[in-house]
């Protein structure tokens, strides 16, 4: 059997309608000696374990919320992660990174991310379903969905999608962001201040309540970042750092643009002299917001102030 790749986004409305897109999905796949998982919000994967009855305990079960909070992070550590960890076999997984609980802040990386994916398993021998519930989403995500999946199910009727255009979503959504806000602490750096920009970010996530770990991980992220822009990009770049509520925000503006729009979602080689920084990134924000121009690029990643200090496994 040839590979084949499909992503079709399913339309549902209400519970039935969930039930009937989904379960036949995975009894299938099982059937088939598929290896099958479901990373959707945690209200639907009460439903769907409902569903299933006794075939539950043969799925892995992900809650998006959580392994998915960042859009950016779903690829390599939630579907290539399965996927790499089923070798020549073909998978079936359930996607539902965009739900009506997603923020208007999240929703531009959840639109790339769907597009994303086309490119990032085409030739592979997997396929990956999306719910789209039709009674919460605005028509700006349905007709995203439209964009971003060549194949549409609306209950008994699979149809080719005429709106296909992942790339021009991927294009759509690399907007400039908002600046930082005026108050924001800031620091230039260049290959002689990497240190003092470290003792920079660390000072302030403790100044803005993050616990222990988090600080060590927005250090790491930001120490990344900066050190791809003095290595590969223009040499220098500025940091600046500030909190929105309970969200410790860090923003690294460089010269210097993403070329590859697969850039920290596909695996990188422990010894590779680039391509890491960003992966880390996905791996370990809440959130991560990016704007890649002609020639200056801005990532703004947050985390959560949380006292358990746990991190997505």
């Amino acid at each position: 059997m040839t590979s084949e790749f499909r992503h079709p986004a399913l339309f549902y409305s209400g519970v039935d309608d969930y039930l009937a897109g989904t379960v036949p999905f995975v009894r299938a796949g099982l059937v088939a000696g598929e290896p099958v998982a479901v990373a959707v919000p945690p209200e639907n994967l009460a439903i769907l374990a409902g569903g299933l009855g006794a075939d539950v305990g043969l799925v892995q079960f992900l809650d998006m919320a959580r392994v998915g909070r960042n859009p950016g992070r779903i690829i390599p550590g939630v579907l290539r992660a399965f996927v790499d960890a089923n070798p020549g076999r073909r998978v079936r997984i359930i996607g539902e990174p965009i739900w009506a609980g997603r923020t208007a802040l999240e929703y531009p990386a959840c639109a790339q991310h769907e597009a994303l994916i086309n490119r990032a398993f085409a030739g592979r021998d997997v396929e990956i379903l999306c719910p789209y519930d039709t009674n919460g989403l605005d028509e700006t995500a349905l007709a995203d969905a439209r964009a971003t999946h060549p194949v549409l199910i609306t209950g008994d009727r699979e149809r080719v999608s005429d709106d296909y255009d992942p790339d021009g979503v991927v294009a759509r959504y690399n907007r400039p962001l908002p600046p930082a806000p005026a108050d924001a602490a800031m620091l230039p750096f260049d290959v002689d201040s990497l240190a003092g920009l470290r003792r920079f970010v660390v000072t302030g996530a403790a100044l803005h309540g993050l616990a222990e770990a988090q600080r060590d991980d927005l250090e790491l992220m930001v120490d990344e970042l900066a050190t791809n822009a003095v290595r590969h990009g223009a040499g220098t770049g500025a940091v600046h750092m500030w909190a929105e509520g309970d969200r410790v925000w860090c923003e690294v503006h460089s010269g210097g643009r993403i070329g590859d729009p697969l850039a920290g979602r596909e695996p990188v080689h422990v010894d590779a002299d680039h391509g890491r920084g960003l992966l880390v990134v996905n791996h370990l924000a809440d959130l991560v917001r990016v704007y890649t121009g002609t020639d200056a690029t801005t990532v703004r990643m947050c985390l959560t102030v949380r006292l358990d200090e746990q991190r997505v496994g």
